[in-house]
């Protein structure tokens, strides 16, 4: 055992192991011996060739990144207990969230489908408007800085973060923040606002959906110029947040989506298609995704329209003679799962690779599954509303209200928007 870990701070919490290390310190695995529970505990270490001066702001900025979340009491916002000096340094103590980072999951699992994204941005607006509504621009949001707990999402690491009353700790001449995720407003050297940091969400979403953020180069200097100097591209794999993404990356920040439009585009796009409607006959709901798809090539551009049109081909109604019966499974294969023709929605692995992720969209998004099932493994949903993500296409049985779908290609991945009794 280290010295590190035999060390009690504050006579109370007691280090037990290393959980990371990043470029500012160390955050370790705690406990909590006077109230009994675990915790997280943040070790900051002061650069060695600091002089009085900035030992002074490095620690005011450590007072600042503790008080910052302990003001807002959310559960979009990692909470914080405690900070204590120790050892000459800095140590806060906050609440422990063993879960992955969002820049974790996108290079552990690539780009994120849609219906995730958006329940992630839509928890993450909640943190940033209990922020705002104190005062506090967090000014460094990014994908390594959201942490994922299955349904929920935490904004952590305020260390950048400043409030209106507050005057600034950014010495001249030192850029602050991650340049790939940082506003140009504020690479111009303008002072951060609320707007900046919802430039820094479009770029973190952007980022989840794409793999990487929009202006990320070889070096922080060409990330700059290209931040300064280059259009905002577009996002190819969006689909429905295609102009929730572009509004929060518009570079004017007069022009940049506020607050409540985010809310609002991101909601419609998390609600889908209005429920309650009477289910057109094939022909006519086919007329009106071809009105769609029209409507959609002027206001999304041509990579929302080719997921649409990629829904239509997954997602056909059913002919006039299908029958709701059980189908009989491809032949050689097991027979479908018990329960398919009264489910919504039934996944059964072929092999190894089924990946899946399924919601029930509506304002406040909820997540059924995002796990990878065993080969022979089988889900069934019975929800009104399902949106699913198939992954790979060639590794998953899918039956949608009774009816088996055809299998696609290796490594396609497929939408599914499913109302009960609709045929999928």
């Amino acid at each position: 055992m280290s010295q590190s870990e035999r060390l009690v701070l504050a006579t109370r919490y007691r280090l037990v192991s290393e959980i990371g290390q990043g470029a500012n310190g160390t955050v370790w695995r705690g406990h909590d011996e006077l109230l009994d529970r675990a915790v997280a505990i943040k070790e900051l270490r002061l650069p060695e060739d600091l002089s009085q001066d900035d030992r002074v702001v490095f620690f005011r900025r450590t007072l600042r990144e503790a008080r910052a979340p302990a003001q807002l009491r959310t559960h979009s916002i990692v909470e914080v207990y405690d900070v204590v000096t120790e050892q000459g340094r800095p140590w806060i103590v906050m609440e422990l969230i063993e879960a992955p980072n969002l820049e974790q999951l996108i290079e552990r699992d690539g780009p994120l489908p849609p219906e995730r994204v958006a329940h992630i941005g839509r928890r993450l607006l909640d943190a940033l408007n209990t922020a705002h509504k104190a005062g506090i621009v967090h000014r460094d949001l990014k994908p390594s800085n959201v942490l994922l707990d299955g349904d929920r999402v935490v904004l952590t690491d305020f260390g950048l973060a400043f409030s209106s009353g507050s005057a600034s700790l950014t010495k001249t001449g030192h850029f602050m923040g991650s340049p790939a995720y940082v506003a140009p407003e504020v690479a111009a050297g303008e002072k951060a606002t609320p707007r900046s940091d919802l430039w820094s969400l479009g770029a973190t979403l952007y980022a989840a959906l794409e793999g990487r953020p929009p202006f990320e180069r070889d070096n922080v200097m060409a990330t700059l110029s290209a931040l300064a100097n280059e259009s905002t591209p577009a996002p190819q794999n969006a689909g429905a947040l295609a102009p929730v993404i572009t509004g929060l990356l518009e570079k004017n920040p007069t022009r940049r989506l506020s607050h409540a439009r985010a809310v609002d585009r991101l909601e419609r796009a998390m609600a889908g298609p209005r429920a309650g409607r009477r289910q057109a006959t094939p022909r006519y709901r086919l007329m009106a995704v071809i009105a769609l798809i029209g409507a959609t090539v002027a206001s999304c551009g041509i990579g929302a329209t080719a997921l649409i049109v990629g829904m239509m081909r997954e997602s056909p109604g059913p002919s006039p003679t299908a029958h709701a019966s059980t189908p009989a499974g491809r032949p050689g294969e097991a027979a479908p799962p018990a329960g398919v023709a009264s489910s919504t929605l039934v996944v059964r692995a072929r092999n190894d690779s089924c990946k899946i992720f399924v919601s029930v969209p509506g304002t406040a998004m909820r997540v059924l599954s995002d796990e990878t099932l065993g080969k022979g493994e089988a889900r069934q949903y019975g929800e009104e509303h399902i949106n699913a993500v198939i992954y790979d296409a060639s590794a998953c049985d899918v039956w949608v209200n009774g009816q088996e779908k055809p299998l696609g290609k290796p490594g396609e991945r497929v939408g599914y928007t499913v109302t009960k009794g609709s045929g999928g």
